[in-house]
């Protein structure tokens, strides 16, 4: 994992004569907390030297951050079978498999994606810690990005907060969806806690918004493969949303029944596509069907293809 602790900026026309201050907040979106962390570690340089906040900058200029400095992992690493789609020195995306948690949810716990992923980079030479810009199930499998540091992180949730990190997702569900609702369509339905159960969401007015975008692939056999795109990411909001509907995904036991054809819900992360902030360039990652959904889709003679 190649190791470079600092970003550059040039200082464009537009911001001549602000300050570094200014500049950090601005082009750099660092926060005031970030900012006097930098300070302190003296990770802020404006033409190779240590300079005042209050200095203003010209057109030109070299303002360097030291924004990814080297962290000790808060996991022991070990293997775990995980297929990584992307990979540079601030950001990953990961093909999660289904049957894994993401990071561990108890004290003590083992085998998750996120002990994977530091054995990964210790592989490589390097060392961290893992932070998820979004989430995945335990049981749904597919694409996860993790950022590789906190500013990295910071940059991905503010992508992800104003709706520039696209998530697609294929669903199946029990029964013929085209018959009572629109071949695209758009759920609008808040989801909250169950009262009465520790893991379980509902849709409820008191719930927090939550906006999931549908497209019917294919239907037969009384189930249908949809393509999903998410608006926002509340716990369990394919699944509750779909269920809510009358359409439960299937193998679902949680918002459902479970399935002879599948052990787990048949949900999986297919793509992101995002604009990555330190590159400058315009990213889309694709993950194919794994083969539990490969078989559960010819069983029901449905479009095995990711699309």
């Amino acid at each position: 994992m190649k190791e470079n602790k600092w970003i550059t900026y040039r200082v464009p026309g537009e911001w001549n004569k602000r300050t570094v201050q200014e500049v950090l907040k601005g082009p750099l979106l660092l926060s005031n907390r970030m900012i006097s962390r930098l300070t302190r570690s003296r990770g802020i340089r404006l033409n190779g030297s240590m300079p005042w906040l209050q200095r203003r900058v010209r057109e030109g200029d070299r303002l360097q951050v030291a924004v990814r400095p080297r962290e000790r992992a808060d996991l022991e690493g070990e293997p775990i079978n995980f297929q990584v789609r992307y990979e540079d020195i601030d950001l990953m995306v990961v093909d999660k498999p289904a049957g894994v948690n993401v990071h561990p949810v108890r004290s003590g716990e083992r085998g998750t994606l996120a002990h994977g992923i530091v054995h990964h980079w210790k592989e490589q030479g390097g060392e961290g810690k893992v932070r998820p810009v979004h989430r995945l199930d335990r049981d749904t499998s597919g694409l996860l990005m993790v950022a590789k540091s906190a500013y990295a992180h910071q940059l991905m949730d503010r992508e992800l907060r104003e709706k520039r990190l696209k998530r697609v997702y294929l669903a199946f569900l029990k029964g013929r969806l085209s018959l009572s609702h629109p071949v695209t369509g758009t759920i609008h339905a808040p989801i909250a806690r169950e009262r009465n159960h520790p893991l379980r969401r509902r849709v409820s007015p008191q719930g927090d918004a939550a906006i999931t975008h549908y497209r019917i692939i294919d239907e037969a056999n009384q189930a249908t493969k949809v393509q999903v795109e998410l608006d926002t990411g509340r716990t369990h909001q394919i699944r509750v949303h779909f269920a809510h509907l009358g359409f439960p995904l299937l193998g679902d036991s949680l918002y459902g029944r479970k399935s002879s054809l599948i052990s787990r819900q048949a949900l999986h992360a297919c793509e992101l596509t995002f604009h990555h902030p330190l590159r400058s360039e315009n990213l889309q990652i694709t993950s194919p069907l794994p083969e539990d959904l490969k078989r559960l889709a010819r069983e029901l003679k449905l479009d095995w293809e990711a699309k």
